[in-house]
């Protein structure tokens, strides 16, 4: 096991070079089941959730050569396994976009219910009633999700989703493209990776409109052949080191960004004072002065995301006045508050609104990560507190940022990883 120690304190100043889009990722990787042919992905992400994918495939009969640090091969042209192994699907929440791709390839699945973060209940109603409207029958059985199609094939149809929900969206378009006939999916989610999936779709011969608008419409191929593609760049990730930016202060350029997709946080950041320069696709983000309140409601692209909420709470912590936060998406995740008050937050927290009020400083402190965001934002916070901090379940961070720790260390965070004894392995050797 390990642990992140944070010296805080200390303003950040260079460049940061942006990887692959995580939740592009894990939404093209599950697509390349529905080709027939070699599938190149690029500008691939190095996280935990792209290995465990990639694993995945490897485990159902596909073939996956990584060609270099961010670019693989991926062929599933002989893949007739139609069942995730248990424990892999477990292991993130992104395994259900197999279900949605399974069932359009082979008209039959058997997906482990999903794992991932745990804040709060996020249900997947929208994607099994979308499914159902393909014509799939959907169970529940010993803890798989079971599909299956009277003909083989599934139907294109007419389908509204009750929420936006991107992963319902994304789900509903795998399973929809080698659908016989034409699919409207209405209400959709927006975001950036939505329409990065429905690129990499149509480079395979897919027939997809719509992604980024609310009614998307896939009109049913025989077959998806394989080509190559590369993932947009990460919002979220570039919205992170935004963040520790604006709370520990100094000047950084972050590199390899698509700007529009940033305009919903830089607006937030620029009404707190700090200042956000575009350069082609690159921004140069500066915070010298003090730090000025301000409210946020997170909602789906392309309002304020709800990716980015702890982070942002993070930087609010110190800035001056009394900030409000309306989390408009999940619930429960606002458990990483308790860990802000131990450098000294002060945070009230009321269903869904969190009230924070701005203090002078932090003070380095243990903290523990309870989910892939939360785990981001404690650093963001040890990054301006001051004295040491300590992060465990760091894993949770792992799943979603690539090489955080060089990173940061290159513009000047001093921020190292410390092996810690496994608790479990420490009391077996007592015992023995």
């Amino acid at each position: 096991m390990k642990k992140y120690v944070i010296h805080g304190g200390r303003p950040l100043y260079g460049k940061v070079e942006i990887s692959g889009a995580k939740n592009a990722a894990v939404g093209i990787i599950p697509a390349a089941l529905l080709v027939q042919g070699p599938c190149r992905i690029e500008n691939i992400p190095e996280i935990s959730d792209v290995d465990f994918l990639l694993d995945i495939l490897r485990q159902l009969g596909g073939s996956v050569r990584v060609i270099n640090r961010t670019t693989v091969e991926v062929d599933c042209s002989h893949v007739r396994c139609q069942t995730v192994p248990y424990d892999a699907g477990r292991k993130l929440r992104a395994s259900y976009y197999l279900l949605g791709s399974m069932l359009g390839r082979f008209g039959a699945a058997e997906v482990p219910m999903p794992g991932g973060c745990d804040f709060g209940s996020r249900p997947i109603d929208q994607h099994l009633k979308g499914l159902a409207a393909l014509g799939a029958e959907v169970r529940v059985e010993k803890g798989y999700m079971c599909a299956s199609t009277e003909t083989g094939r599934l139907k294109g149809s007419q389908i509204y989703l009750d929420v936006a929900s991107v992963g319902a969206t994304m789900n509903l378009m795998l399973a929809a493209v080698l659908a016989e006939g034409t699919t409207i999916i209405e209400n959709t989610a927006k975001e950036p990776h939505i329409v990065d999936l429905a690129n990499f779709l149509n480079s395979m011969g897919a027939d997809v409109t719509g992604a980024g608008t609310d009614v998307i419409k896939i009109r049913g191929v025989d077959k998806l052949s394989g080509g190559e593609y590369s993932i947009i760049p990460d919002q979220i990730e570039a919205g992170t080191y935004m963040t520790a930016v604006a709370a520990a202060g100094g000047e950084v350029r972050i590199c390899n960004i698509i700007p529009k997709h940033m305009e919903c946080i830089t607006a937030k950041l620029v009404e707190m004072g700090v200042e956000v320069d575009e350069d082609g696709d690159a921004l140069v983000v500066r915070r010298h002065g003090p730090l000025q309140r301000t409210n946020i409601k997170t909602m789906f692209y392309p309002g304020f995301p709800t990716d980015m909420q702890p982070q942002i709470a993070a930087v609010l912590c110190l800035a001056q006045g009394t900030s409000v936060i309306t989390e408009g998406v999940w619930d429960n995740r606002y458990r990483y508050t308790e860990e802000f008050r131990r450098l000294g937050a002060k945070i009230q927290v009321d269903g869904k609104i969190a009230i924070i009020e701005g203090v002078e400083k932090l003070t380095g402190a243990p903290m523990e990560a309870c989910d892939l965001r939360a785990g981001a934002a404690m650093i963001v916070a040890g990054l301006a507190a001051q004295g040491t901090s300590e992060i465990s379940n760091v894993q949770h961070i792992e799943r979603g940022y690539e090489d955080i720790i060089g990173k940061l260390s290159r513009i000047g965070a001093d921020i190292r990883v410390v092996m810690v004894p496994d608790p479990e392995q420490k009391k077996s050797h007592i015992a023995g």
